[in-house]
């Protein structure tokens, strides 16, 4: 009878056709590399912008040919949304840094990697709740060595530079994914709360070392998520208003005993006072971002990409004067489709952990894309976060990717035994 009413369930979503849909991504992508070539400076090498877009949509076609024609994979709606974003972000680097376009091209591809390796880790629950213990200690061992070991830069003491800064990695962004794991696995069978307490101190202890670190809008993405994992396993409205009112005290507490962190969001809603200074960046963005009008001013046409670390802290505001505000406005919603997407698919999903990922990976997504669009615009104070799969950078990538797997999994069509069962 269960695996009757699972059959039903899921043929009620029948995944989307993905071959027209990719080649309209594949159209605005090839679209994009002729707009670098038309717009280039001399220091853009045209041979790159082939190599790289080729490699791209090579790799695109590839994965889908394998993934389904020969192992028969069925529903693809999540990696077409990912393949759309990182398309863009790629556009963004090539156009700005041309010689950081092959770098950026390699940290796609490692994020497929960890994509397709979260998902095979995810493919039998039991691996997942052996794991869940090691994947924890990993997560707070390599915050506390970033703790220790980490160079400031920009204020936040998150990165781990190696090779005379030849390579950086953001431990903080590879935690992402394993927050999200160990508290789906540890919150799948709740029977007492033991099992919430130990989650609480895990996060506890993960968002106060960010916040000893001085990045404070990870910390609060970490602290979304908490409370979104814990609202699913619980249900308790209450305990969450709790849990946010104490959050808050705390805060307050902070910018209030340790003025140096309250100094970091004294521009708020007073960018313009400091357009020469501290509000430099959000000046600008402001300024730029809305001469790009509904179809933007083409890549290399802008002006934004002038302004220190455009296409990482300031990622949507190119996406706005560079593709213009229809496409910026579908970056928008694609965040909002993969919350919509986990809703959707999570009354299917093969235990409650798929759930529980799904919706706090897509939630995550959603609250990082947020906080980066609201803090760049002053709706919010900015914490420098990135924009999901669009912003610079390798650690960022993969991290995406590895939520997006989360995501992906809630789907019973993922998995190959599965389908069985659905077409009876």
């Amino acid at each position: 009878m269960a695996e009757i009413k699972q059959k039903r369930k899921t043929r009620l979503r029948k995944p989307v056709n993905w071959f027209p849909l990719l080649m309209l991504i594949t159209a605005f992508q090839v679209f994009c590399a002729l707009q670098i070539l038309l717009n280039s400076s001399e220091e853009i090498v045209p041979a790159t912008i082939f190599i790289v877009f080729g490699s791209y949509v090579l790799i695109e076609w590839v994965y889908f040919i394998v993934f389904a024609g020969f192992l028969r994979r069925k529903s693809f709606e999540v990696e077409l949304i990912a393949f759309f974003l990182t398309g863009i972000g790629l556009a963004l680097t090539t156009s700005v840094y041309p010689d950081k376009a092959y770098t950026q091209l390699i940290a796609i591809i490692l994020g497929l990697v960890v994509f397709n390796a979260v998902l095979w880790v995810l493919s039998d629950i039991d691996r997942v709740v052996k794991l869940r213990i090691p994947v924890a200690v990993l997560s707070l061992g390599a915050l506390l060595f970033t703790l220790v070991f980490a160079k400031e830069i920009n204020g936040a003491r998150n990165w781990i530079v190696l090779g005379n800064g030849l390579l950086s990695i953001q431990t903080s962004e590879l935690v992402k994914v394993a927050f999200v794991f160990v508290g789906a696995a540890t919150l799948e069978n709740l029977q007492s709360t033991k099992q919430l307490t130990k989650y609480i101190i895990f996060s506890v202890t993960i968002i106060g070392m960010l916040f000893v670190m001085k990045d404070f809008g990870t910390a609060l993405i970490f602290f979304f998520t908490f409370v979104m994992i814990a609202f699913l396993r619980s249900g308790d409205i209450k305990t969450i208003f709790l849990i946010s009112a104490g959050a808050l005290m705390g805060g307050i507490g902070v910018l209030t005993f340790k003025p140096y962190v309250a100094r970091r969001f004294e521009t708020y809603r007073h960018v313009w006072e400091f357009a020469d200074d501290k509000g430099y960046q959000q000046v600008r963005l402001l300024i730029y971002s809305v001469s790009g009008g509904l179809f933007g001013l083409g890549l290399g046409n802008g002006k934004l990409r002038y302004v220190y670390a455009a296409t990482e802290d300031l990622a949507f505001g190119m996406v706005c004067e560079e593709f213009g505000m229809i496409t910026a406005f579908a970056v928008l919603l694609t965040f909002v489709a993969l919350v919509v997407y986990s809703i959707r698919y999570s009354v299917a999903a093969r235990s409650s952990f798929y759930s529980i990922a799904a919706c706090a990976a897509s939630v995550l997504l959603l609250s990082q894309a947020s906080l980066h669009v609201f803090g760049v615009t002053d709706l919010l104070p900015w914490t420098g976060v990135t924009l999901p799969f669009i912003s610079r950078g390798g650690s960022s990538m993969m991290c995406c990717w590895g939520l997006v797997a989360l995501i992906k999994a809630i789907d019973v069509k993922t998995y190959k035994r599965y389908d069985k069962i659905i077409r009876g």
